[in-house]
C-alpha cells in the first residue's frame, strides 16, 4: 500500500490517539495471570498487541473482547497457563516476544516463539543471556541470539543483574521471571526506562521495592497478582506525529486529548520544550495509575538543541520525528547515545537519513544518532517506510510540512501501533487549494 500527502496549508483539530501499546500489551499479560476478572477499556488494536492476545489464547488465557476497543480478561492464576499446541506468533512485536519470553522462561512445558523476518532478525540475546544466568533453558537461532527461540520452562533463581543497555522490555521479562524465582531478583538500568510495569505490577499486590539508585528489586510471588481493570491512555508515541507537526508548521493548532504522560515516557515533550515549542498541557489526571493529560500545541519557532543521555530512553520512539523537527529548527540539532535505534523494527538511524535525505534534508549519520542542520525548506518525494510503522508515520508528517506531494511507500505498517493514523492525518491537514 502507499500513500500520497500533499502540502498542508494549516493544521487545525482536536483528537484522541491509539491507545498506549506499552500498558496494552502489560495489562494483558498481567491480568491473564492474576486472580479474578479484569476490564480493559480502550485497549489498543494494533497488530503488536492483537499478536500478544493471540499468543495468551494459544496458552490458555480467557480473553474475550467487548465493543471495539474493550476486553474481558479472566486471570487464569500464576500456575494456570499450559503448554501451546503450536509456536507462537509474536509477527513484528518485540514487546510480545521478550515480555512472553520471561514469562514463559519460569512455565513447567515447552513453548516455541517466533515471529516475522523482521523481528526474528532482532536481538534477543539481551533476555536470553539473562534468563539463562536465572536457570532458564532457551535455545534459538545463532546461539541463541535471534529468535525463534525454544524454551523449556522451569525452576528459575533470583539474581542481580545490571543491565548493559537501557530496556524497558528486557527489565520487564526479568521482572516476570522474578514474580516466580527463587529469592530476590535485582535489577540495575543505565538509565531510566518506562516503568509501566512496576507500576502495574505493585497495583496488583506484587512486592517491588525501589532503592534510592538505579536499582529494582522483586521478591517471588507471596499470593497471586489481582486483576486490575483500568481505561488505557493514548500513546505518547501515537500523540508525537502531531505535536512535532504543529510545531514545525507555520500555521498549526493541535490539541490531543488524553494522553498518557508518564514521565519515563515523556522525553519527547522535554526535548521540544527545550527547542522553543509553545506546548501547554491540561485536564492533568490519573488513570489506573498512570499520569494523563491533554496535550495543545502551536505553531513555534523552534532552536536546535542536543538531546542524549537520560533523554534518549525517554524518547526512544520519538528520535526519528525530533530529527524532523531539527529540520525546521534554527541552528543544529545533534542526536546521540542512540544506538539502540539501529536494531529497531528496522534500523531507523538508516532509514530517517534516508527518508529525510529524499525530501532535500540536509542531515547527517551518526552511529549513534543524527546531526541535522536547519532550517530547511523540505520538497515532495518518493520515500519507503521499510516496513517501520513509526518510519511512515514521521515520513507522513514530514510529507505535510514539505512543498508538493509525497508518496509514502508500505504505508500499510501503520497498523501495528496507530491503526487510524492516516484518517487522522487527513482530519488535521488543511491542503493548500
Amino acid at each position: 500500500m502507499q500513500r500520497t500527502v500533499a502540502t498542508a496549508k494549516a493544521i487545525r483539530g482536536t483528537l484522541a490517539v491509539s491507545a498506549n501499546k506499552s500498558i496494552s500489551h502489560r495489562a494483558a499479560i498481567f491480568n491473564a495471570i492474576a486472580e479474578g476478572e479484569a476490564t480493559i477499556e480502550d485497549f489498543q488494536r494494533g497488530a503488536d498487541c492483537l499478536a500478544t492476545i493471540d499468543c495468551l489464547r494459544r496458552l490458555g488465557s480467557s480473553i474475550r473482547t467487548r465493543g471495539e476497543s474493550d476486553l474481558l480478561i479472566k486471570g487464569v492464576g500464576s500456575r494456570g497457563l499450559h503448554e501451546p499446541a503450536s509456536v507462537l506468533d509474536a509477527r513484528n512485536s518485540g514487546t510480545s516476544m521478550r515480555l512472553l519470553a520471561g514469562l514463559l522462561s519460569a512455565q513447567p512445558f515447552l513453548s516455541v516463539i517466533s515471529g516475522d523476518a523482521s523481528l526474528n532478525a532482532r536481538p534477543m540475546a539481551r533476555i536470553v543471556d539473562p534468563l539463562t544466568q536465572m536457570g532458564a533453558d532457551i535455545t534459538g537461532r545463532d546461539g541463541g541470539r535471534l529468535a525463534p527461540l525454544v524454551i523449556q520452562g522451569g525452576s528459575l533463581r533470583g539474581i542481580h543483574y545490571r543491565m548493559p543497555t537501557a530496556s524497558a522490555q528486557v527489565k520487564s521479562a526479568l521482572l516476570l521471571a522474578g514474580l516466580y524465582a527463587e529469592g530476590e531478583t535485582t535489577i540495575e538500568e543505565p538509565a531510566p526506562t518506562r516503568d509501566h510495569t512496576e507500576r502495574m505490577l505493585t497495583k496488583m499486590g506484587a512486592d517491588l521495592q525501589f532503592g534510592e539508585g538505579p536499582a529494582i528489586r522483586i521478591r517471588p510471588l507471596a499470593r497471586e497478582l489481582e486483576a486490575i481493570s483500568l481505561r488505557v491512555p493514548g500513546d505518547i508515541s501515537s500523540a508525537a506525529p502531531w505535536l512535532v507537526l504543529a510545531a514545525a508548521h507555520p500555521d498549526a493548532e493541535v490539541q490531543v486529548t488524553g494522553v498518557g504522560v508518564n514521565p519515563t515516557r515523556t522525553g519527547i515533550l522535554d526535548c521540544l520544550s527545550l527547542m522553543g515549542a509553545d506546548i501547554r498541557l491540561d485536564n492533568e489526571q490519573f488513570w489506573g495509575g498512570e499520569p494523563v493529560a491533554d496535550i495543545s500545541v502551536r505553531s513555534s519557532q523552534l532552536r536546535g538543541i542536543t538531546a542524549d543521555g537520560d533523554l534518549i530512553p525517554r524518547s526512544i520512539d520519538e528520535l526519528p520525528l525530533l530529527a524532523l523537527a531539527g529540520c525546521f529548527a534554527q541552528g543544529e540539532t545533534v542526536i546521540k547515545d542512540a544506538a539502540e535505534l539501529a536494531v529497531k523494527e528496522s534500523d531507523r538511524i538508516r532509514t530517517t537519513v534516508e527518508g529525510l535525505r529524499a525530501l532535500g534534508a540536509n542531515l547527517e549519520e551518526r552511529e549513534d544518532g543524527f546531526r541535522v542542520w536547519g532550517p530547511q525548506k523540505l520538497r515532495g518525494a518518493v520515500v519507503s517506510s521499510h516496513g517501520d510503522h513509526r518510519s511512515a508515520m514521521m515520513l507522513a508528517v514530514a510529507g505535510a510540512l514539505s512543498k508538493g506531494e509525497t508518496l509514502v511507500r508500505q504505508a500499510e505498517c501503520v497498523s501495528i501501533s496507530y491503526p487510524h493514523f492516516w484518517r487522522d492525518l487527513d482530519k488535521l491537514c488543511q491542503p493548500k487549494s
